[in-house]
């Protein structure tokens, strides 16, 4: 099968030659796999079946100033090392504290869906063949997170508890930017890209992140249009949400969204085969190799094990995407991750 075979036959609940294959890295870890496999393409190495698209922003951003530089939504970052040998890109300048009233929130310098350059989206999905196409990420349209990077996050979830008119505002600036640039990325398309990718993070490691009537209130309607979205044009819909978020799985299924990302084996409310039964032909998985446990500090052994339970028990009849939970991090040995794909890949990784 190719690539793209495997990821449909899966998403259309039948058994693929094997399970379809993605890979989250931090650059760190991207930079040990690119040294082991000698200047081989990594995700070929590791068998991955997924290839990103995108419209690049072209329009004007605000200059650094020192060792912190600016997003598109204003948000000043600074680069900050941490213990495990990587680094993380930290808000440091919440931009989107500033708006007091829903005028000054409209009057905030937002981006332009004019500013994304679409004209080689068509192109690109045609350079990358048999592979399966995905567009848009985790931060799209991410509102907890992204939102809160520009006006930090106790003041969104009070926004949010509080249904505050200047929050609400700036939550929706947000979704209807980026819903019109994956919009406007899919309609480029023309009908060649699989999966349009979404992110919220609904979970924390105890559970929901928000009560049922927030979710329904705030959050679905808004996250409800990405899914209509992408069954538009064609592509299924992929959501990121780190965290147990088993109380949500029939939550999702009812919005029809068909694959729910990098999910989390760890936190105490997610059994995987009570999750895989209950949502079993209605809703993929994609994840569930431990980054917080087995990849980092479990032993090869341990991490085959893990590979081959999610292999064996969670992918069969289709409706599984390979992959870790989260990004891979720094303190990870590089033969822990060789022997979880090795596992998916069916071959010996050199």
């Amino acid at each position: 099968m190719t690539p793209k075979e495997r990821v449909r036959c899966s998403l259309a609940w039948h058994e693929p030659d094997r399970a379809p294959i993605e890979a989250y890295l931090t650059p760190e870890v991207l930079a040990s796999l690119e040294r082991h496999f000698t200047g081989r393409s990594v995700l070929e190495c590791l068998g991955v079946d997924f290839r990103g698209v995108e419209a690049p922003y072209r329009g004007p951003l605000r200059a650094p100033e020192g060792d912190v530089f600016f997003d598109i939504w204003g948000t000043g970052y600074r680069r900050v090392k941490h213990g495990s040998g990587g680094a993380y890109d930290e808000a440091v300048i919440h931009s989107l504290a500033r708006p007091r009233t829903v005028d000054e929130v409209e009057a905030h310098p937002w981006p332009s869906p004019d500013d994304f350059d679409t004209s080689q989206v068509e192109a690109q999905c045609d350079a990358l063949g048999d592979y399966a196409i995905v567009c848009g990420g985790p931060g799209t349209p991410d509102i907890l997170n992204g939102v809160s990077r520009g006006r930090g996050m106790e003041q969104v979830v009070i926004d949010i508890a509080t249904r505050d008119p200047v929050g609400l505002a700036i939550i929706d600036q947000r979704c209807a930017i980026t819903y019109e640039v994956m919009r406007r990325t899919l309609a480029a398309g023309r009908g060649k890209i699989d999966i349009l990718h979404i992110g919220e993070d609904t979970a924390n490691q105890r559970g929901r992140m928000f009560s049922p009537k927030d979710f329904d209130e705030v959050f679905r309607p808004r996250l409800q249009r990405f899914i209509d979205l992408g069954h538009e044009f064609g592509a299924k819909v992929m959501l990121h949400s780190c965290g147990d978020t088993h109380d949500l799985h029939l939550t999702f299924i009812d919005m029809g969204l068909d694959i729910l990302d990098s999910m989390q084996p760890e936190p105490p409310g997610m059994d995987i085969e009570a999750a895989r039964e209950r949502c079993r032909g209605k809703l993929a998985f994609c994840g569930l190799i431990s980054t917080q446990r087995t990849l980092p500090f479990g032993t090869v052994e341990q991490c085959r094990a893990e590979a081959r339970h999610r292999l064996d028990v969670v992918a069969r009849g289709g409706g599984y995407i390979f992959a870790p939970a989260h990004n891979i991090q720094p303190d990870t040995p590089v033969e822990n991750i060789l022997a979880v794909y090795e596992e998916a890949t069916g071959r010996k990784l050199m």
